[in-house]
């Protein structure tokens, strides 16, 4: 794959980012170990995780994704770009969440300790926290930038006006600042197209989405009538309910069915098809693909090494522009 730049860093990564919330949960270590083996070996430099992966558990399973991603990456520090991310409660106590000094602090030990490395490429805040001052969530990141233990700091789930209010504190302090963000992206969830994406492109921030085939949605292999099919993220533990009400509505299906002879008509799988759009739009640096078997990021290299149409890209555009923000301002 050919590297893109990292936002407005020096950094080069590849052009697709692995997503790691099913180690540990909706697959077992030495599949999560095939899964990693087939993303380096077909290019894929840069994984993503977090601290309270896997996705779907109650609690008991935090940092489960993590040690997993450690014991894989011994021996190959140096060849791959690790993310992780925090926020999320990691114990019983209110310090164990967040974004405050303490919970940082205890987090990147947490992470490092896990992941059995002694510094994180790309620290990222999984969610904004109104909770805490932003300036005291920020100066704490720009500690860890200054000691060493994190190279680049970024944000997740993050609204414009959130990432736009700590781009300036941070220009304003004189501090390190995020250079990426994550936000869901794909044919059935479009908002971020209209604020998010162009500030990105301003400031020159990575855009890194998630979900770009909405959790399997857009791959076609649901059928309403047949309710969510098992081992799926429609039907995996406490995420079960977040990604129904997401994308497991009636609408959607009808717009999955009518992709399906576009995917037909241009000889591709509908999950290739799906992340080729994604990758078409010129603000998204790297999507965050996941998997739960080795062979399902296969539609990922294809659309990583065949460019979508520009006329195929404007009918999904048209097919599906209902589902960007609403234009207030007419």
């Amino acid at each position: 794959m050919k590297p893109v730049r990292f936002g407005k860093t020096g950094l080069r990564i590849s052009p697709l980012c692995l997503g790691t919330m099913t180690f540990g949960l909706q697959c077992d270590e030495a599949e999560s170990a095939a899964i990693l083996d087939t993303a380096f070996e077909g290019g894929i430099n840069f994984i993503d995780t977090a601290d309270m992966y896997p996705n779907g558990h109650d609690g008991e399973l935090a940092g489960i994704t993590e040690e997993i991603i450690g014991r894989w990456m011994t021996g190959r520090r140096d060849e791959v770009i690790i993310a992780s991310k925090f926020f999320a409660p990691m114990g019983p106590n209110p310090w164990n969440r967040g974004g405050s000094r303490k919970h940082v602090m205890d987090a990147i030990e947490g992470s490092l300790r896990r992941l059995r490395t002694d510094y994180l490429d790309l620290y990222q805040i999984h969610f904004f926290d109104a909770s805490t001052p932003l300036d005291e969530t920020l100066s704490t990141l720009d500690d860890l930038v200054r000691i060493g233990k994190v190279r680049y700091i970024g944000c997740s789930n993050h609204a414009a006006w959130q990432l736009a209010r700590a781009l300036g504190r941070s220009e304003v302090l004189g501090i390190a600042h995020y250079v990426s963000v994550q936000p869901r992206y794909n044919l059935l969830f479009r908002d971020i197209e209209r604020e998010l994406l162009p500030l990105c492109v301003h400031d020159g921030v990575a855009v890194l989405p998630y979900n770009p085939i909405a959790g399997g949605m857009l791959s076609g292999k649901h059928a309403a009538a047949d309710g969510p099919t098992e081992g799926t993220r429609f039907t995996l533990g406490t995420a079960a309910d977040r990604y129904r009400e997401r994308y497991w509505a009636e609408d959607k299906f009808k717009v999955v069915e009518e992709m399906r002879p576009l995917a037909e008509e241009a000889g591709i799988p509908m999950a290739q098809l799906s992340l080729s759009w994604v990758l078409a739009n010129q603000a998204v640096t790297a999507p965050i693909v996941g998997a739960s078997r080795p062979q399902h990021l296969e539609a990922a290299f294809a659309a990583a090494a065949n460019p979508l149409d520009s006329d195929l890209k404007t009918r999904l555009d048209d097919l599906t522009a209902h589902y960007r923000a609403v234009d207030t301002d007419r």
